[in-house]
């Protein structure tokens, strides 16, 4: 296989490490199945030019059966619950790198973590496919999963009243998605979960995309424009000003229209880091940014010492 994703093995499916299982969220039909390409695998950024923080990383490609996977505190337990979702432009997910690696860090800060496989089959019909109202799959899985951490709150010893979203790149749109697609489902409403609120608490979105409509003007993608409200939740967004893949003017957008419409909005941008770091500390400052997450977390009342 060409490109710079080296193919580890064709059946290759990601697995959480041992003592997670990947749950599935749809008990049946999964709606608006779109078949993928082929059987979902796993690829390995193999090459060092590519590598973050000196290490390689690997996305998972045709996704067409999501699922979610539970990481709870090994400590004590704020209470609190974040759902990540990976980046990869939707057409793909950094699992590790955008993934279980933020759920570690997480864990540690007694923070349970729901990591969300969601579905990316490829190719993309269009710029703007697999964001939202292009592709709804991304959308009802994020939807689906909120609900399900609510009605299994008790169980997975989190406070149904403090589970936000975390997102990278494709995943930060998911969040902005998120936050402003809550009155109703996008799908048909299944089962007890479709009737738990899938509005999130708190919602990050890093180095977020699909957010500009017009590169250089606070032009918001219609979709999110039109529906942020005094009810979309607080937010915390961070933006290099030299990302090549997804502008500063998706943050710059997003936060002029959340100031508009009187929503918490803190807001960090750097001017080099570049695109898709995850939290991996480099020499940037932008990566110092999972501290900055950890004391928003408590000016806005979602965790405590």
């Amino acid at each position: 296989m060409t490109g710079h994703h080296a193919l580890l093995a064709q059946q290759t499916v990601w697995q959480p490490s041992a003592g997670h299982t990947q749950i599935p969220l749809w008990p049946g039909a999964v709606p608006d199945a779109r078949a993928a390409k082929g059987p979902e695998h796993m690829e390995a950024v193999t090459d060092p030019k590519d590598f973050v923080a000196g290490k390689p990383w690997v996305v998972v490609k045709d996704v067409s059966r999501p699922t979610l996977t539970l990481y709870s505190p090994k400590g004590k337990n704020t209470g609190a619950a974040v759902v990540v979702f990976p980046g990869g432009g939707y057409m793909e997910l950094a699992i590790d790198l955008e993934g279980s690696e933020v759920c570690d860090w997480l864990t540690e800060k007694g923070i349970s973590c729901v990591l969300l496989k969601y579905r990316v089959p490829e190719p993309r019909s269009r710029p703007y496919w697999g964001a939202y109202p292009e592709s709804p799959m991304p959308l009802e899985d994020a939807q689906r999963t909120m609900g399900l951490v609510r009605l299994h709150a008790k169980e997975w010893h989190i406070d149904p009243h403090k589970v936000g979203v975390l997102g990278f790149s494709a995943g930060g749109h998911l969040v902005a998605a998120m936050s402003v697609h809550f009155d109703k489902r996008v799908y048909t409403p299944i089962d007890a979960a479709d009737r738990e609120s899938c509005r999130p608490d708190f919602a990050v979105a890093l180095y977020p995309g699909h957010l500009s409509f017009r590169g250089g003007t606070l032009d918001l993608n219609p979709d999110i424009a039109k529906r942020i409200s005094a009810q979309t939740p607080p937010t915390f967004l961070l933006q290099n000003e030299n990302d090549n893949v997804d502008s500063v003017w998706d943050a710059l957008s997003y936060e002029a229209a959340l100031v508009k419409a009187k929503v918490p909005v803190e807001f960090h941008s750097y001017a080099e880091g570049g695109h898709a770091f995850g939290l991996r500390r480099t020499r940037y400052p932008a990566t110092g940014w999972p501290h900055l997450v950890e004391v928003w977390l408590h000016t806005i009342g979602m965790i405590e010492d």
